[in-house]
């Protein structure tokens, strides 16, 4: 049978789904479990689906596709937003989003990796993960606009301290789960061994590189978007910026360990020869998440730990 291209513009109560193949036409389903399930299995064997993270809704169908041993592929919205507009598109409907998907993994397939459902556990430590990130914005925020506050001192004070006891126990229930699965508690006291990683950015490091297999360092590093992005045009040579491209939460958690470490023995001899290079204060510390970075990687990939001397022949 012939493979089909699909690509499905989802919401929260619905789906709309077209075929680059026009094998059939463009159809909405509801976004409930037994309409997507009854839909999939009309499909042929070896059909590709395209459709945008939407933070959660995209989820039930990316499984159940997947389920079926169809190929997923979860796309950035700002990529497919680009090649839309590339294409011209003057409209922006569910109908025409959905075509311009199954136009873009039709052709674009072969350069996308393809979508690898996370196991319960990892769904709860990535949701924890970033429900902890949002709490942590969210207590800054409070005590940088409350500190000047004529009046509610008090409440204040109270609500920060009810946000503390929330993070805790988010921590709490992290390492909970971790310590269920013995292989996710080995990886996290390795990763853990590398001067600056704590157990929350163990956790962050521990989470990507146990659920997807990075071919090498390399390609982990622009997982995480603290790759260099150049921007250069015939004899011009363009400034460096990172692409930015991966998670948000594990590429700060990277920087956070790189400040922590780049106070010890063990990190400061590089951040300080790249600063007397003329580097930046950042671009020194960016360089030093990108080697943690790829550190963990090595770590995870050949089960060892952080070694001195290793890190002294890569650098």
């Amino acid at each position: 049978m012939q493979t089909l291209h699909i690509g499905v513009d989802v919401a929260k109560d619905t789906v709309v789904v077209a075929c680059e193949e026009a094998a059939f036409p463009v159809q909405t389903l509801p976004n409930q479990r037994g309409a997507l399930r009854g839909w999939l299995k009309t499909l042929p064997p070896g059909s590709r689906l395209g459709l945008e993270a939407t933070g959660r809704y995209h989820g039930l169908l990316a499984d159940l596709a997947h389920a079926q041993g169809l190929t997923v592929f979860v796309l950035n919205p700002k990529d497919t937003h680009c090649y839309a507009q590339g294409l011209g598109r003057r409209a922006k409907t569910d109908r025409v989003d959905a075509e311009m998907l199954a136009r873009y993994v039709a052709r674009e397939h072969a350069e996308l990796h393809a979508y690898i459902p996370p196991t319960p556990t990892q769904r709860q430590l990535d949701r924890l993960l970033l429900r902890r990130s949002k709490l942590v914005v969210l207590r800054g925020a409070l005590r940088a606009t409350g500190t000047d506050l004529p009046v509610g001192r008090v409440e204040l004070r109270a609500t920060l301290q009810r946000l503390d006891q929330l993070i805790a126990a988010l921590d709490a229930h992290r390492e909970h789960l971790i310590a269920q699965c013995p292989d996710r508690a080995q990886a996290l006291s390795r990763l853990q061994t590398i001067v600056g990683v704590g157990p929350l950015v163990g956790a962050g490091l521990m989470q990507a590189l146990l659920r997807i297999p990075f071919k090498n360092a390399d390609a982990f590093v622009a997982f995480t978007g603290l790759d260099p992005r150049p921007r250069d045009s015939g004899k011009r040579i363009g400034r460096r910026r990172l692409s930015k491209r991966g998670p948000g939460e594990l590429r700060r958690l990277l920087f956070t360990a790189a400040m922590s470490g780049a106070k010890t023995n063990t990190w400061k001899p590089y951040y300080e020869r790249y600063r007397a290079r003329g580097l930046s204060t950042t671009a020194a510390l960016v360089i030093i998440a990108r080697k943690i970075a790829r550190a963990a990687w090595s770590m995870i990939h050949h089960n060892t730990v952080f070694s001195l001397d290793r890190l002294a022949t890569q650098s």
